[in-house]
């Protein structure tokens, strides 16, 4: 076969990468590949030449459920690098290289390129809650079926449905959605809910708090080793003693902790090991 049908066969099989990738894009890549692989120049090619662009183009396929797409000029990020699962049926807690947190429910994953600190991106699926560490020099997204969440520092969680249904749930902060091929943006205020599915967009209010009205302190213990993994034992004596108060329901573990110690006057140990904290 020779240069010019070499030529037409690699274009041809470059234009058939998945169609989330718009012509533009295809195009732009084509050129950007045809100028290195066949420059206008004419001159032999050894067969080692062919081969490096074959596998180029087998390493573009296979990774690209793994990429994002990306316009001329931008580096492409390769989301396969750094992959978490949590096969558990507990919640797994995260922390990416740039200390923000991620809270990891069973049966979902996250992935991450190397350059995470430079490019805080990541693709998700299933379900999880992050709590982002504030840079205003590098913007938080995260990419889940058909939407991005942007941020510079807040908490919210987001709930991958099927194949492009998504829910995101803001905490604290403020998040911007898109959605791929839409031009509209939505900004998000704490105790707001950005819901995605059969490609139509709605925000509603819900509630992010969680109140204990007069309830026995055992219910509080209920409640975090329901939501957080951890068994909670509290002296016998305490078990009917009464609380009320009202938290964020995707509060830190350790301010609740703090505030049943300061309320009762009691000391406590966290086992981290054992996932246990015991008052007394």
């Amino acid at each position: 076969m020779d240069e010019k049908k070499i030529e037409e066969e690699l274009k041809k099989i470059w234009g058939e990468t998945p169609i989330s990738h718009s012509d533009n894009e295809k195009e732009f890549s084509w050129q950007e590949f045809q100028s290195k692989a066949f420059p206008s120049k004419k001159k032999k090619f050894k067969v080692w030449h062919y081969a490096a662009a074959a596998t180029v183009l087998i390493f573009v396929f296979v990774g690209t459920g793994l990429y994002f797409n990306r316009t001329p000029g931008d580096e492409a990020i390769q989301f396969a690098s750094n992959v978490i699962e949590n096969k558990t049926s507990k919640i797994k807690t995260v922390f990416l290289p740039d200390s923000s947190k991620v809270e990891l429910s069973p049966h979902s994953k996250i992935a991450y390129a190397n350059n995470f600190q430079i490019h805080r991106k990541i693709e998700m699926e299933g379900e999880a809650y992050f709590k982002v560490k504030k840079d205003k020099k590098h913007p938080f997204q995260v990419f889940c079926n058909e939407t991005t969440t942007t941020v510079l520092g807040t908490s919210f969680s987001v709930v991958g449905q099927d194949e492009k249904g998504v829910i995101v749930e803001l905490f604290e902060g403020s998040v911007q959605m898109s959605v791929k091929d839409q031009n509209k943006k939505w900004i998000l205020k704490p105790g707001e809910k950005f819901t995605y599915n059969n490609k139509i967009a709605l925000v509603t209010d819900f509630n992010r708090f969680i109140d204990f009205e007069n309830e026995k302190l055992s219910v509080v213990s209920t409640y975090i080793e329901a939501n957080y993994g951890y068994h909670v034992t509290i002296p016998q004596e305490y078990y009917h003693q009464r609380i009320t108060m009202r938290i964020n329901k995707k509060e830190d573990l350790k301010t609740i902790i703090q505030l049943i110690s300061e309320m009762y006057n009691l000391n406590y140990e966290v086992n981290e090991n054992l996932k246990q904290i015991t008052f007394q």
